[in-house]
């Protein structure tokens, strides 16, 4: 028989997770604090860091840094909850839902709540629009590439011949 068959692997959902979790906090992290150098947003990339350090600090380039460090940790348990909950939706819209769900979570609710951040009607409208890009972005990095790795999305890409 000339066919080849290839084995279907199963991947791990926690270590997947993993991966695809430090990715989304390593680039959308990065893309966060150019976001913040560039000035298009107010929000610093060490907003999660806040209630942790002092306020002076996170402003800072270590504090930066730290920020980065907390986005990649956020960025692994956000990760993790999508993959264990979400891993079988299809396509792009849940990643999207999830990311601007956490947006909600974090900008509306938890950051004014906690001093993470200033309450929306404080941000700038640059910030916001920023923010919310941002994390849809961050999502649907996070929800399609769970998407691609646990359901027949790869069935809808053109094939290599």
């Amino acid at each position: 028989m000339n066919h080849i068959e290839q084995r279907r692997q199963i991947t791990n959902p926690f270590a997947f997770a993993l991966e695809i979790g430090f990715f989304a906090g390593l680039i959308w992290g990065g893309i966060q604090w150019i976001f913040y150098y560039f000035n298009f947003t107010v929000v610093p990339i060490g907003f999660l860091a806040e209630p942790f350090f002092k306020h002076a600090y996170i402003y800072k380039v270590q504090g930066h840094f730290i920020g980065w460090l907390f986005f990649i940790v956020f960025s692994l348990l956000a990760s993790i909850i999508y993959t264990y909950l979400f891993r079988k939706r299809k396509g792009p819209i849940p990643g999207l839902i999830y990311g601007l769900a956490w947006w909600i979570i974090l900008f509306v609710w938890i950051g004014p709540w906690t001093g993470m951040m200033k309450p929306l009607n404080q941000l700038t409208w640059d910030s916001i629009f920023s923010e919310v890009c941002l994390f849809l972005l961050w999502g649907l990095f996070i929800g399609y590439s769970v998407a691609m790795e646990f359901t027949d999305e790869r069935k809808r890409e053109p094939e290599m011949v």
